[in-house]
Protein backbone atom coordinates (compact mmCIF):
# COMPACT_ATOMS: atom_id res chain seq x y z
CA UNK A 1 0.00 0.00 0.00
CA UNK A 2 3.12 2.54 0.77
CA UNK A 3 4.33 1.53 -2.75
CA UNK A 4 0.63 2.16 -4.64
CA UNK A 5 0.34 5.60 -2.62
CA UNK A 6 3.82 7.11 -3.23
CA UNK A 7 3.25 5.69 -7.01
CA UNK A 8 0.32 8.08 -7.00
CA UNK A 9 2.42 10.69 -5.56
CA UNK A 10 5.64 10.42 -8.09
CA UNK A 11 2.80 10.50 -10.97
CA UNK A 12 1.27 13.51 -9.66
CA UNK A 13 4.29 15.42 -9.15
CA UNK A 14 6.59 14.00 -12.03
CA UNK A 15 9.03 12.46 -9.62
CA UNK A 16 11.45 9.71 -10.36
CA UNK A 17 10.45 6.62 -8.09
CA UNK A 18 12.98 4.42 -6.48
CA UNK A 19 11.80 1.18 -4.98
CA UNK A 20 14.24 -0.40 -2.66
CA UNK A 21 13.38 -4.10 -3.41
CA UNK A 22 15.08 -7.47 -1.97
CA UNK A 23 17.06 -10.32 -2.70
CA UNK A 24 14.03 -11.96 -0.94
CA UNK A 25 11.80 -11.85 -4.28
CA UNK A 26 14.41 -14.82 -5.73
CA UNK A 27 13.08 -16.54 -2.77
CA UNK A 28 14.78 -19.78 -1.66
CA UNK A 29 16.58 -20.01 -5.46
CA UNK A 30 17.39 -22.76 -8.02
CA UNK A 31 20.00 -20.27 -9.84
CA UNK A 32 23.23 -19.63 -8.15
CA UNK A 33 24.75 -16.69 -7.65
CA UNK A 34 21.09 -15.20 -8.59
CA UNK A 35 20.97 -12.83 -11.61
CA UNK A 36 18.28 -9.97 -12.31
CA UNK A 37 16.91 -12.22 -14.87
CA UNK A 38 16.01 -15.34 -12.35
CA UNK A 39 12.38 -14.82 -11.90
CA UNK A 40 12.75 -16.53 -8.40
CA UNK A 41 11.61 -19.85 -6.30
CA UNK A 42 8.70 -18.66 -4.02
CA UNK A 43 6.17 -20.25 -1.43
CA UNK A 44 3.09 -17.95 -1.83
CA UNK A 45 1.69 -19.27 1.12
CA UNK A 46 4.28 -19.83 3.69
CA UNK A 47 5.04 -18.02 6.89
CA UNK A 48 7.80 -15.62 4.78
CA UNK A 49 5.56 -15.34 2.12
CA UNK A 50 4.34 -11.41 3.27
CA UNK A 51 7.20 -9.62 2.53
CA UNK A 52 8.49 -11.99 -0.39
CA UNK A 53 5.08 -11.26 -2.59
CA UNK A 54 4.76 -7.86 -0.94
CA UNK A 55 7.96 -7.20 -2.56
CA UNK A 56 7.05 -8.65 -5.51
CA UNK A 57 4.08 -7.02 -5.79
CA UNK A 58 5.54 -3.48 -5.18
CA UNK A 59 7.86 -4.23 -8.30
CA UNK A 60 4.93 -5.24 -10.18
CA UNK A 61 2.88 -2.21 -9.91
CA UNK A 62 6.00 -0.09 -9.69
CA UNK A 63 6.72 -1.47 -13.72
CA UNK A 64 2.96 -0.95 -14.23
CA UNK A 65 3.04 2.57 -13.24
CA UNK A 66 6.21 3.37 -15.76
CA UNK A 67 4.49 1.53 -18.57
CA UNK A 68 0.95 2.64 -18.14
CA UNK A 69 1.30 5.86 -16.96
CA UNK A 70 5.44 7.07 -18.11
CA UNK A 71 6.38 7.47 -14.40
CA UNK A 72 10.30 7.37 -14.09
CA UNK A 73 11.17 4.29 -12.30
CA UNK A 74 14.16 2.63 -10.51
CA UNK A 75 14.39 -0.39 -8.97
CA UNK A 76 17.17 -2.31 -6.52
CA UNK A 77 17.15 -5.36 -4.89
CA UNK A 78 19.10 -5.08 -2.24
CA UNK A 79 20.79 -8.30 -0.27
CA UNK A 80 21.87 -8.67 3.63
CA UNK A 81 23.41 -5.24 4.53
CA UNK A 82 24.67 -4.29 7.75
CA UNK A 83 26.26 -1.67 9.57
CA UNK A 84 26.27 0.98 12.61
CA UNK A 85 22.78 2.42 13.40
CA UNK A 86 21.00 -0.65 12.91
CA UNK A 87 18.54 -1.68 15.98
CA UNK A 88 19.79 -3.87 18.27
CA UNK A 89 17.43 -6.27 18.45
CA UNK A 90 16.11 -6.62 14.93
CA UNK A 91 16.43 -10.15 14.31
CA UNK A 92 19.02 -9.79 11.29
CA UNK A 93 21.34 -12.11 11.55
CA UNK A 94 24.43 -10.03 11.76
CA UNK A 95 22.77 -7.35 14.30
CA UNK A 96 21.85 -10.39 16.70
CA UNK A 97 25.34 -12.12 16.43
CA UNK A 98 27.22 -8.83 16.90
CA UNK A 99 25.06 -8.17 20.16
CA UNK A 100 25.14 -11.69 21.47
CA UNK A 101 28.45 -11.61 21.49
CA UNK A 102 28.72 -8.02 23.08
CA UNK A 103 26.72 -8.83 25.86
CA UNK A 104 28.52 -12.03 26.32
CA UNK A 105 25.18 -14.67 25.23
CA UNK A 106 25.51 -17.67 23.06
CA UNK A 107 25.16 -16.43 19.37
CA UNK A 108 22.11 -17.56 17.92
CA UNK A 109 22.73 -20.19 14.94
CA UNK A 110 19.31 -21.37 13.12
CA UNK A 111 19.64 -25.40 11.55
CA UNK A 112 22.95 -26.60 10.72
CA UNK A 113 24.92 -23.07 10.05
CA UNK A 114 25.23 -23.99 6.55
CA UNK A 115 23.10 -21.34 4.97
CA UNK A 116 24.34 -18.88 3.06
CA UNK A 117 24.11 -15.26 3.28
CA UNK A 118 26.15 -11.88 1.34
CA UNK A 119 26.88 -9.08 3.19
CA UNK A 120 27.48 -5.55 2.08
CA UNK A 121 28.38 -2.59 4.37
CA UNK A 122 25.62 0.24 4.00
CA UNK A 123 28.02 2.73 2.61
CA UNK A 124 28.35 0.33 -0.31
CA UNK A 125 24.46 0.09 -0.64
CA UNK A 126 24.26 4.03 -0.51
CA UNK A 127 26.58 4.24 -3.15
CA UNK A 128 24.81 1.72 -5.21
CA UNK A 129 21.19 3.96 -4.75
CA UNK A 130 22.88 7.23 -5.36
CA UNK A 131 24.81 5.59 -8.68
CA UNK A 132 20.97 4.21 -9.91
CA UNK A 133 19.13 7.15 -9.15
CA UNK A 134 21.61 9.23 -10.76
CA UNK A 135 21.27 6.68 -14.19
CA UNK A 136 18.97 6.35 -17.19
CA UNK A 137 18.76 3.10 -16.24
CA UNK A 138 15.14 1.06 -14.84
CA UNK A 139 16.57 -1.72 -13.05
CA UNK A 140 16.20 -4.32 -11.38
CA UNK A 141 19.55 -3.74 -10.43
CA UNK A 142 20.83 -6.75 -7.81
CA UNK A 143 22.79 -4.61 -4.99
CA UNK A 144 24.76 -6.37 -3.02
CA UNK A 145 27.99 -7.97 -1.80
CA UNK A 146 29.44 -11.20 -3.69
CA UNK A 147 31.27 -12.23 -0.88
CA UNK A 148 29.08 -15.41 0.60
CA UNK A 149 29.60 -16.74 4.22
CA UNK A 150 28.02 -19.61 5.70
CA UNK A 151 26.34 -18.53 9.23
CA UNK A 152 28.85 -20.39 10.77
CA UNK A 153 31.90 -18.62 9.20
CA UNK A 154 29.76 -15.30 10.43
CA UNK A 155 29.47 -16.33 13.50
CA UNK A 156 33.72 -16.79 13.36
CA UNK A 157 34.36 -13.60 11.98
CA UNK A 158 31.85 -11.75 14.76
CA UNK A 159 33.96 -14.35 17.63
CA UNK A 160 37.42 -12.88 15.88
CA UNK A 161 36.48 -9.54 15.86
CA UNK A 162 34.53 -9.24 19.22
CA UNK A 163 35.25 -12.08 21.73
CA UNK A 164 37.12 -15.28 21.13
CA UNK A 165 35.27 -17.27 23.80
CA UNK A 166 32.32 -16.20 21.97
CA UNK A 167 29.94 -19.52 21.97
CA UNK A 168 27.10 -20.95 19.60
CA UNK A 169 23.67 -22.44 20.25
CA UNK A 170 21.86 -23.91 17.89
CA UNK A 171 18.28 -24.06 17.07
CA UNK A 172 15.57 -25.53 15.01
CA UNK A 173 15.70 -23.69 11.42
CA UNK A 174 12.81 -21.50 10.44
CA UNK A 175 10.32 -22.24 7.74
CA UNK A 176 11.29 -21.00 4.09
CA UNK A 177 15.14 -20.27 5.25
CA UNK A 178 16.64 -19.51 1.73
CA UNK A 179 19.51 -21.89 1.71
CA UNK A 180 21.69 -20.05 -0.61
CA UNK A 181 22.14 -16.28 -1.40
CA UNK A 182 24.67 -14.30 -3.69
CA UNK A 183 23.87 -11.35 -5.89
CA UNK A 184 25.27 -11.53 -9.42
CA UNK A 185 26.33 -8.12 -9.73
CA UNK A 186 27.67 -8.35 -13.24
CA UNK A 187 24.75 -5.95 -14.37
CA UNK A 188 25.51 -3.16 -11.77
CA UNK A 189 29.36 -3.16 -12.53
CA UNK A 190 28.79 -2.92 -16.36
CA UNK A 191 25.93 -0.25 -16.10
CA UNK A 192 26.26 1.58 -12.82
CA UNK A 193 29.92 1.36 -12.60
CA UNK A 194 29.40 0.12 -9.23
CA UNK A 195 30.82 -2.48 -7.20
CA UNK A 196 30.89 -2.96 -3.29
CA UNK A 197 34.57 -1.77 -1.63
CA UNK A 198 34.32 -2.85 2.00
CA UNK A 199 34.89 -6.32 2.92
CA UNK A 200 33.39 -7.93 5.92
CA UNK A 201 36.23 -8.24 7.95
CA UNK A 202 36.68 -4.24 7.68
CA UNK A 203 33.20 -3.22 7.37
CA UNK A 204 32.08 -5.70 10.88
CA UNK A 205 34.29 -4.11 13.21
CA UNK A 206 33.12 -0.50 12.28
CA UNK A 207 29.11 -1.52 13.39
CA UNK A 208 31.07 -3.36 16.79
CA UNK A 209 32.05 -0.44 18.03
CA UNK A 210 28.85 1.77 17.37
CA UNK A 211 27.06 -1.69 18.98
CA UNK A 212 29.57 -1.99 21.32
CA UNK A 213 28.91 2.14 22.89
CA UNK A 214 25.04 1.84 22.73
CA UNK A 215 24.89 -1.73 24.38
CA UNK A 216 27.04 -0.05 27.05
CA UNK A 217 25.14 2.68 27.77
CA UNK A 218 22.27 0.49 27.55
CA UNK A 219 23.30 -1.59 30.53
CA UNK A 220 25.11 1.78 32.53
CA UNK A 221 21.06 3.28 32.26
CA UNK A 222 19.76 0.06 33.76
CA UNK A 223 22.10 0.48 36.51
CA UNK A 224 20.82 4.04 37.32
CA UNK A 225 17.17 2.86 37.44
Amino acid sequence: MGTLNMLGLAKRIGARFLLTSTSEVYGDPLEHPQKETYWGHVNPIGVRSCYDEGKRTAETLTMDYHRGDGVEVRIARIFNTYGPRMCLDDGRVVSNFVSQAIRKQPMTVYGDGKQTRSFQYVSDLVDGLVALMESEHIGPFNLGNPGEFTMLELAEVVKETIDSSATIEFKENTADDPHKRKPDIGKAKDLLNWEPKISLREGLPLMVNDFRNRILNEDEGKGNE
